[in-house]
């Protein structure tokens, strides 16, 4: 009986853990992030143009979107997941703790010195090494993972070939801070301010995005694809293309040539999609107990702009004159692919590590998710046309376009905020069977 309830105070602790972090990434991508992007872009709109708009606020939101958001999820996730191994569970609460404090200081230092600037020659690097730290801690912690054999041959390949994508995506996530740490000392000891400079800034989103969270994504997508939306198993050799090819697209960002660099993203967006059956007919019936019937169909549209993100990408580095296509090329990435993918699964997975729960509405999941995909096609499409100049009456789009994706963000973390507080179904049983009792 003791052995039980130990296992599940370490089980609730875990959980508790990842709310946290969970929250955490919320509170960022609505604060730091969606309010003052769209502050950015309303500003840009009225001037139409991004030269009066401080760039380091720029990155400021760029950075709480990534790093906060999408950052604190993945090590939240990362800590639950792998913590609940067998051996792991003396240390790696409190690890998940301490990584957490780090975390959260580290980003929101570099979110406060980007917009303040108080003694930034100093806090901009301390920032970076805090957020470096956070994920050596958790690197610490997980590197030990061995995935599970699974019940044959084919089960075995599929699980190695997840695990070694998404330490792929954590090598790139590593690098990325790694990378990030280097351009905030150079900042701090040659820059006028804590923007990073614009050529330096445009390699390292090359960086931040495709070698980590898009990796990460792929790997996920491998896990739990073939379930979720009841597609056959992932073929192997052409995810590991995918990967490699999308290693080397990044490489060549990271110097500068961006001609083979998105010729060779766009290579590898597309082997990803084909590797994983995204648009194949399903094996299966799609598991959607509990979430809204359009989840398999927006899943599908998040790889739609994958593919679009990366054309557009190489019709950038071939025809932009202003600015326009690269931008809209970016946001249809982070936006369109990473953010509706994180829509899209996390409130699949996260009610059940966060507690067990379920989600509040799948309803508001789908407007969520609607509104996310028009204000991200509203965003794209304007971003060109006015930009570059081709129809500049779409300035006055842009900031409608941030008002819809910001209400698609609150959404989304009111769901979640709502279903965190629910009591979980399992509590909800043993409360009325007390009662009855």
């Amino acid at each position: 009986m003791q052995d039980i309830e130990a296992i599940k105070q370490h089980e609730a602790a875990l959980q508790r853990s990842v709310t946290v972090w969970i929250v955490t990434g919320l509170l960022f991508m609505l604060l730091p992030g969606t309010f003052l992007g769209a502050w950015n872009l309303i500003s840009i709109s009225d001037e139409h143009g991004a030269a009066h708009v401080d760039p380091a606020w720029i990155q400021a939101h760029g950075h709480a979107q990534i790093f906060g958001w999408i950052g604190a999820f993945i090590l939240g996730i990362g800590f639950y997941s792998l913590s609940k191994m067998r051996g792991m569970a003396p240390f790696a609460i409190s690890r998940a703790w301490t990584s957490w404090v780090l975390w959260t200081a580290g980003v929101g230092l570099r979110w406060a010195t980007n917009l303040w600037r108080w003694h930034w020659r100093l806090t901009l690097p301390v920032s970076a090494i805090l957020e470096l730290a956070a994920f050596i801690l958790f690197f610490l912690t997980v590197r030990g993972h061995r995935s599970e054999k699974g019940p044959g041959g084919a089960g075995v390949q599929i699980s190695r070939t997840w695990i070694g994508i998404v330490v792929a995506g954590t090598l790139g996530f590593l690098l990325s801070l790694l990378a990030n740490l280097a351009a905030a000392l150079h900042s701090a000891f040659y820059g006028a301010g804590p923007a990073v400079a614009p050529g330096l800034d445009a390699r390292l989103l090359a960086l931040f995005t495709w070698a980590f969270p898009v990796v990460t994504i792929w790997g996920f997508s491998a896990r739990w694809l073939p379930t979720f939306l009841g597609l056959s198993n992932p073929d192997d050799r052409l995810l590991k293309t995918a990967v490699v090819i999308n290693t080397a697209a990044v490489l060549c960002a990271l110097g500068a040539w961006w001609l083979p660099a998105t010729a060779l993203f766009a290579a590898g967006a597309i082997t990803a999609s084909a590797g994983l059956h995204i648009f194949a007919r399903p094996e299966r019936p799609p598991k959607i107990v509990g979430v809204h019937a359009t989840f398999p169909l927006f899943v599908r549209i998040a790889y739609v702009w994958l593919v679009a993100s990366a054309c557009i990408s190489l019709s950038a580095a071939l025809w932009d004159r202003a600015g326009g296509l690269w931008g809209a090329s970016r946001h249809a990435l982070t936006v369109g692919f990473i953010s509706t993918m994180v829509f899209a699964i996390g409130q699949r997975v996260l009610p059940a590590f966060c507690g067990m729960r379920v989600l509040f509405s799948p309803r508001l999941m789908f407007a969520a998710l609607a509104f996310l995909n028009i204000g991200c096609f509203l965003r794209v499409g304007s971003e060109i046309g006015a930009y570059e100049g081709y129809l500049p009456a779409l300035w006055s789009v842009l900031p409608f376009s941030a008002i819809i994706e910001m209400t698609a963000m609150t959404l989304f973390a009111v769901n979640l905020f709502l279903t965190f507080g629910q009591v979980p179904p399992h509590l909800r049983s043993q409360q009325k069977a007390a009662e009855v009792g």
